[in-house]
């Protein structure tokens, strides 16, 4: 049986698969099972800029009340910031309702512990074993029943946080901020703003309908163009719950999650704050980054894609940095999860300290043409014990040596193996990449 809850907590199409009826049920339960009789407990909850946040937020509130337990209302604010709030604030659980960069008519529920981390897979599995168990006699009544408190300087501390993580201002740097019409908009330009940046704003005029559309972190040409258009010095653009940004340099070039780690490592790493001189990342990161990292010392460490497993990686090993290519990077030295808008700062206050534009900075390494190809088949684990397959593999390893790299892997959701070959030639990985997936087909086909 598939579990309920994802990689990043529970999502679907709002109204359909994640109905509030499902809400209810999972603040429901969920303060059953993170309460453990705590004294004054209460959830703080916020949501991003989609139409359908007002239903499932009210559901999962009442859900939450009536277990007992109180709820403070965050409003709109990012994904990071509630995981922020809810430790500085001494929460017993955060809430986030947002699908990120998915489509408006998505999205999700998100829970933090108290420490501010997403829960363990353990824990997610005890709130879905408790749906359902919702006898009308096990509910509070009367003075017991939860209620609503309201958090009118959420967003001003948080905002306050951020601002205290950098060593400069950024005292005549001009910014183009892409806010993705999401959770960023009202805060991103003002951080920026109070540091003494020049901002423009784009993105900025949430609708409900618009998140995400045509515009933030998964449209970054659409940023590229603005940072020529009105010659700022960098760009930078959120998704729809601001924890990941990518950024572009003063000639609109994409400087995406991989550029950003290596940068900031390598002032961190200079400074001295970078633990055991390491980073985390996904098998996915480019192998430019690989081949930079190593050339300037820095050890990685390797997971399986997802920012979950990048958290587990630093948690266990004590790093203080880590991410993905997609641009969800944390500093765990600030905050418990992937935060953008920190990122951003992170990023500009490096560029203040050394001196240099983005385009300088970002030259430390040379991206790899990559190939991503996906083959639909009929077992999708297969191909591991495929002699043929592993064959093909190995030959096409061997003609690329160190200059290049071979990941096949299958989907977690589909019938699906996904078919990666990177190397200095696009031509070369091409022509790698289609031989593989030939045998691919041919072993595996649907």
């Amino acid at each position: 049986m598939a579990r309920l809850f994802g990689t990043d907590g529970v999502r679907g199409v709002a109204n359909r698969d994640l109905t509030p009826e499902l809400a209810f049920q999972l603040g429901f339960a969920a303060a059953r099972v993170l309460w453990r009789e705590q004294t004054d407990p209460f959830f703080a909850v916020g949501k991003d800029t989609r139409y359908s946040g007002d239903l499932l937020e009210t559901a999962l509130i009442s859900g939450v009340l009536s277990a007992g337990v109180d709820v403070v209302q965050l409003g709109i604010l990012p994904t990071p910031g509630v995981a922020y709030l809810t430790r500085s604030m001494g929460a017993t659980a955060g809430v986030m309702i947002s699908a990120s960069h998915n489509p408006m008519q998505d999205n999700g529920i998100k829970f933090f512990g108290a420490d501010g981390f997403k829960l363990l897979d353990a824990i997610e599995d005890e709130i879905a074993a408790e749906l359902g168990v919702m006898a009308p006699n096990d509910r509070p009544i009367g003075a017991s029943i939860g209620r609503i408190r309201r958090h009118h300087h959420g967003l001003k501390d948080y905002v306050e946080f951020l601002k205290g993580t950098v060593r400069h201002r950024f005292d005549g740097m001009k910014i183009a901020v892409d806010a993705a019409n999401g959770a960023a908009f009202a805060m991103a330009a003002e951080v920026l703003r109070d540091l003494g940046a020049e901002v423009k704003l784009y993105f900025a005029e949430p609708d409900g309908t618009n998140i995400n559309v045509n515009c933030g972190s998964t449209h970054p040409e659409t940023i590229a163009r603005l940072v020529k258009e009105t010659g700022a010095d960098v760009g930078l653009a959120f998704d729809g719950d601001a924890d990941r940004l990518i950024a572009v340099d003063e000639q609109g070039q994409i400087v995406d999650g991989d550029r950003i780690m290596l940068i900031c490592a390598l002032d961190m790493a200079k400074r001295k704050t970078l633990v055991n001189n390491t980073v985390v990342t996904t098998v996915m990161s480019n192998y430019g980054f690989v081949k930079a990292s190593r050339q300037h010392g820095l050890q990685l460490v390797r997971t399986a894609v997802g920012d979950r497993y990048v958290m587990e990686a630093m948690r266990e090993g004590g790093y203080v940095l880590g991410g993905e290519q997609s641009g969800h990077v944390i500093f765990l030295q600030h905050n418990t999860t992937g935060d953008g808008v920190l990122t951003a700062l992170q990023l500009l206050d490096v560029m203040m300290g050394a001196k240099q534009r983005l385009s300088e900075l970002a030259s430390v390494m040379r991206s790899y043409p990559q190939v991503l190809v996906n083959v639909r088949v009929q077992d999708k684990v297969a191909w591991r014990n495929n002699a043929a397959i592993a064959a093909a593999i190995l030959q096409v390893e061997e003609q690329l040596g160190d200059d290049g790299r071979v990941l096949v892997r299958e989907s977690g959701t589909e019938p699906i193996v996904r078919v990666m070959v990177e190397g200095p030639q696009e031509e070369a990985v091409t022509a790698y990449a289609e031989s593989i997936v030939s045998i691919v087909k041919r072993e595996l086909g649907a």
